[in-house]
């Protein structure tokens, strides 16, 4: 179900004690570079780097109030896992998550920070999901989902923000995972009533949602990404495709050498860090500047959780070292 305007605005009253509204800039040499009035909405600047967040505190709001068992577990690929740890620690659940195996090193430091619980299992997100769903089963734990209508209401609250903060925008470019973030822009830019072009983004390297927009029908699709972990997903959640397809205009997909593009713009033009992920929707709209006819637009940093040896090998070929003399 697509959250309402007073359930999107209920979690952000919810979330408010514990994240403050993330700012939006129109930085001059993003906009240089693309030839278009561009905004960036920075969700990088939360306590976990990342939009997820949101999702988690809503999410845990609702279950704090149940009879759930006190440990929960997830899987994830970082960014939500720090959110359900962060969130579930605050409401007084202990909190496992399930992590692939060659997960990003930091991130996986960040949630044993949080308190997390980690279990590493499997080679891929999908992998570690299913190993999640046993565990919870075994052990009578409660199942936190990727994709469920607190999460969106919870998320949601960045696009929110974004909409009534700049007006008339007439593209946003949204990274997809598990389409949390895509769905939550979707119902508020229909909650408030806006015609704004909603376009999906995926990596090249993982296009499950893209293959399933374009078929009408849930898909499974090979993930070889090396950047974008947080769009590596292998199989598509029916009800987040149901919304999508409802309200997406049409997907992007970027490849792995885009997305360092544009985690090098982000870094000179506004000296933003921005993982995969978070550059995504920067690169589709690069990809889409000479033909699309949208002049001001929006794009979406969604996390900025990169690992910094990954960070140093990204910006290396923008590097110009002066010579000694």
């Amino acid at each position: 179900m697509k959250p309402t305007h007073d359930c999107i605005q209920h979690a952000a009253n919810r979330i408010r004690p514990f994240c403050s509204p993330t700012p939006h800039y129109r930085w001059p040499l993003l906009c240089a570079s693309l030839g278009k009035e561009v905004w960036v909405k920075h969700e990088n600047h939360l306590a976990t780097g990342a939009f997820k967040v949101r999702g988690g505190l809503n999410y845990f709001a609702s279950l704090a109030g149940t009879k759930a068992p006190r440990d929960v577990v997830c899987a994830t690929r970082g960014n939500h896992g720090q959110s359900i740890a962060l969130a579930g620690a605050a409401h007084g659940f202990r909190v496992h998550v399930v992590v692939p195996r060659d997960n990003s090193s930091e991130k996986n430091a960040a949630m044993r920070a949080l308190g997390a619980n980690l279990i590493e299992f499997g080679e891929d997100f999908q992998a570690a999901r299913e190993h999640a769903a046993m565990l919870a089963n075994t052990n009578g734990w409660h199942l936190v989902p990727a994709f469920h209508p607190d999460l969106v209401a919870g998320v949601a609250t960045y696009a929110l923000e974004f909409l009534q903060g700049v007006e008339h925008l007439d593209t946003v470019y949204v990274p997809v995972g598990m389409g949390s973030g895509l769905c939550g822009m979707i119902a508020a830019r229909d909650a408030l009533g806006l015609s704004t072009e909603i376009v999906g983004v995926v990596s090249a390297h993982a296009p499950a949602y893209a293959v399933a927009f374009e078929t009408g029908r849930n898909e499974e699709a090979a993930v070889s990404t090396r950047l974008a972990d947080g769009m590596a997903c292998r199989r598509t959640d029916p009800a987040a495709l149901a919304l999508i397809r409802e309200g997406t205009a049409r997907f992007i997909r970027v490849s792995d050498d885009e997305v360092a593009a544009a985690m090098r713009l982000l870094f000179t033009a506004t000296h933003n860090v921005a993982e995969g992920a978070g550059a995504a929707s920067l690169a589709a709209a690069i990809q889409d500047r000479d033909t699309a006819s949208a002049t001001r637009v929006g794009v979406v940093l969604s996390g900025g959780n990169v690992d910094s040896k990954v960070f140093a090998e990204i910006l290396a070929p923008a590097l110009q070292l002066p010579c000694a003399a």
